[in-house]
Formats: structure tokens, C-alpha cells, sequence
């Protein structure tokens, strides 16, 4: 049987912002290893002391160098500075909307949100949620216009714009939905929204991963032994999602979002654009417990060389008790080990990685002792509506993930990818963890 996705994308000219990103990478391996897509145009942040027109190495027929408007790249640092996550997420989807309405040859839009863009609220179904908003989302931008280069003025405005958001990332991207709910029109656009992005479950290697974000970073941490207290509600849901099915995702509602635009063509319907939820959902949902037992079940099987400490963990919902216990299995540990290192002439580095993992663990741990849960009526018809072979070439459903599999596989690839070890079977058994 053809796929129907495949041959929508054949011979098509496809523009990506956030190309080097974590799930901008794997989108765009998918598009050439799995369509006959003609061009992709990518949009590239420029890395400090770099341009983004200097030539590539290998570069890819298809993938020409990205452009030099690195601005409306998105960002997904939870702590930037409110003007700064501002003009990323929601200005530059604003620009993204204007670009759009220029391309009269535009088939398909898909705007990458996230699933916690509406954290206010603890269970998202697909719909748009501007009643959070303390203003909309037009205001907020002419206020950052009028202020300028005054930018310390209006971050001093944060606490009450953000008002119940726990960051500015969350904010942000709320505002930028409602950008695309007031200001889409006719467009042929939808709303992706992905919950916490975890390593590929299959393609195009299992395991694969290249950040240390989130639930990754906690995860390395508890496997390497330094994580040994964590602010984490165990019964909270886990909503980790392979970024693998992610892409598969995107791709497939650009196609179910093209084919939809052509059938309303005659039509107006003034519905906003379809949001597509992506998290686990209905029976196969597991908790932060599940997560936590994976980690002492298979910390032997895919062991890391020279674990800092032996690994074990205790959580608490209590941010103040979190702190307190710190001190005892944190850092009172941390000082014994640098003390050991400066008399054997070594550098002390123990102190510096717990005050980083305490730093990071300020910023995420509100979405470690909440818990969220999320409809997915929309994802759920869109794989129905697909056909076998899509739903084979195309896979993104949740229902049918074997959860012990995919972190058999999550753990090899954090073992091969993040910490740089040989995952040669005679390499995982010389393996001996140094403990205290």
C-alpha cells in the first residue's frame, strides 16, 4: 500500500525554523531518509563567534545553509530574561504568521508549541486557553515595542504579566498561541504541542539523544549516583514522549492539516486552527515511580563507568525539605570527595556540579511535583484516519509504546550518547562503580 504522507511531501519545498535543535534535527533526517522532498530551507541561530552562512562540512544537497534571520528561532531555555523569550517565542511567531500570509503557495503551517504552555492548569485538552492571559498577547507586544531598548523596565514587569506562569518560557509560548488562534485566518496552520522529549524509541537509532534537558538531565543524574534527593511527585504522570514520534507527528499533521485546507477551500468556517496534543494518555500511562524503579532496575544492565557515587534516590514533594536533605546528600558528600581530590592533586569539581544540578533543579522542579494530564482527541483521529502504511512509515502512537523497551533504549543512549561510554558488551561488564 503507498503512503499517502510520503507522496504529499514528494517534490515539496519545506521551510524549518529551530534546524538544530534537538527535534529539528530529527525531522529533518526523517524528510530525507523517508520522502522524495525537493528543498529544505532551515532557519539557524548563529552560535556566538559564528555565522550561519559560513560553508557546512558534507552539507546535504537539499538542505541549503540556513538564513541569517536567527531571531525567530525559538527557544526553549525556561530562565531567559522575559524580553528575551519574548521577541524568540512570540514575536517571531508573530513575523512567522506575517511571512505565511506572503507564501500564496503555502500548503501547511505547523506551530511547535508545547504541552505546558498552558501550566496554569493541570489537565489541557485541545483547545486554547486565553482566559490565563493577564493581557492578551498584541498588548504585551506594543508594551515591548514602546519600551524599546529599555529592556530592564519591562523584565521588572514579570511577576505580574507571567502572574500564575512559572516561567517565561510557559508564558511565552502561551502568547504565542494565542498569536495563531486571533491571527491565522484563512491559513492552513495547526498547533503541535509535544510534552517532555525524550530519546528516539526507533528512528533513526534507538536511543539516540544530544541534550540534557528536563527529565533527561534528571535521569543522567540518578544514574550517574550525584542525584540522590529530587523535588519529584512519584505519582505524578510521566509525560515523556519519544522524539522520534514527535517528528512523525509533525509531519503527519502538515499532511492532515494541507488535506483539510483543501477540502474547507470553498468554505469558511472560522474555526481556529486544529491543536494536535502529544503525551501519554488513556492506559498506557506511567508515573515518575515507574521512572525512578527503571532507573535501579537497569542501572546494572547499562551501568556508567565510574558512577561518582552509588546510585540511590529518595524524592520529596516539599521544596524547603528538598534544600535541607540537599545539604546532607548533596553537597556534605560533594566536600568530602573535592577534599580527597585536592590531596591526591587533582582538581575539586564535586561542589561546582552540585551547585549547577540545584540551580537547574530550581527551574524545573515545579513541573516535577505537579502532575498533568492531557487529552489527545485530535492526535488519537489523526492516526486513525491514516493509513497502514503511514501509520508504519509515520509512527507516533502512544497507545502501543512498550514503556520497558523504550527505556532499555533510553538508557543505552544516554550511556553512548551523553556520557561518551563503549556500550560494547565487554566494556559493560568491566564495569566498576566507585562508591561512598
Amino acid at each position: 500500500m503507498e503512503s499517502d504522507i510520503k507522496k504529499f511531501y514528494e517534490d515539496k519545498t519545506i521551510f524549518l525554523t529551530g534546524a538544530s535543535g534537538f527535534l529539528g534535527r530529527v525531522i529533518i533526517e526523517k524528510l530525507l531518509r523517508a520522502t522524495e522532498v525537493k528543498r529544505i530551507y532551515v532557519l539557524i541561530r548563529p552560535k556566538r563567534g559564528k555565522d550561519t552562512q559560513e560553508p557546512k562540512p558534507n552539507i546535504l544537497e537539499r538542505v541549503p545553509n540556513g538564513s541569517r534571520s536567527a531571531d525567530r528561532a525559538a527557544t526553549v531555555n525556561f530562565a531567559e530574561p522575559l524580553h528575551v523569550a519574548l521577541d524568540i517565542n512570540t514575536r517571531a511567531t508573530h513575523q512567522m504568521l506575517q511571512l505565511a500570509k506572503q507564501m500564496h503557495r503555502l500548503v501547511a503551517f505547523v506551530h511547535v508549541s508545547t504541552a505546558f504552555s498552558n501550566c496554569v492548569i493541570h489537565h489541557n485538552t485541545e483547545r486554547y486557553y486565553p482566559e490565563h492571559l493577564s493581557c492578551s498577547a498584541e498588548k504585551v507586544l506594543a508594551l515591548r515595542q514602546m519600551l524599546g531598548k529599555d529592556t530592564d523596565l519591562f523584565d521588572k514587569m514579570a511577576p505580574v504579566l507571567l502572574d500564575r506562569f512559572p516561567n517565561t518560557y510557559t508564558y511565552t509560548k502561551a502568547l504565542a498561541e494565542q498569536l495563531v488562534q486571533t491571527e491565522a485566518g484563512d491559513l492552513p496552520v495547526c498547533i503541535f504541542r509535544p510534552a517532555s522529549i525524550g530519546a528516539t524509541n526507533k528512528e533513526p537509532i534507538s536511543g539516540w539523544m544530544d541534550n540534557m534537558y528536563g527529565p533527561l538531565a534528571v535521569i543522567r543524574g540518578m544514574v550517574y549516583g550525584v542525584l540522590r534527593v529530587v523535588p519529584v511527585n512519584v505519582n505524578a504522570e510521566s509525560n515523556i514522549v519519544p522524539v522520534d514520534g514527535c517528528a512523525n507527528l509533525v509531519l503527519s499533521c502538515a499532511w492532515r492539516t494541507a488535506m483539510e485546507a483543501a477540502q474547507r477551500k470553498e468554505q469558511i468556517t472560522g474555526n481556529p486552527p486544529v491543536i494536535y496534543n502529544f503525551a501519554p494518555s488513556g492506559e498506557n500511562v506511567v508515573n515518575n515511580a515507574y521512572i525512578i524503579g527503571a532507573v535501579k532496575r537497569k542501572r546494572h544492565i547499562f551501568p556508567v563507568t565510574l558512577a561518582k557515587l552509588y546510585p540511590f534516590m529518595h524524592a520529596t514533594t516539599k521544596p524547603r525539605l528538598f534544600k535541607l536533605a540537599a545539604i546532607f546528600y548533596h553537597l556534605l558528600p560533594a566536600y568530602i570527595i573535592d577534599l580527597y581530590l585536592r590531596l591526591r592533586g587533582q582538581k575539586p569539581r564535586m561542589v561546582a556540579i552540585y551547585q549547577k544540578i540545584h540551580r537547574n533543579m530550581d527551574v524545573i522542579q515545579h513541573f516535577m511535583i505537579n502532575n498533568w494530564s492531557f487529552e489527545t482527541f485530535n492526535t488519537d483521529r489523526l492516526w486513525e484516519s491514516m493509513s497502514a502504511a503511514d501509520q508504519q512509515l509515520f509512527d507516533f502512537d502512544m497507545q502501543s509504546l512498550d514503556w520497558d523497551s523504550y527505556f532499555d533504549r533510553l538508557f543505552f543512549g544516554l550511556r553512548t550518547y551523553l556520557c561518551r561510554k563503549d556500550s560494547s558488551e565487554e566494556s559493560i561488564k568491566s564495569i566498576k562503580c566507585l562508591t561512598l
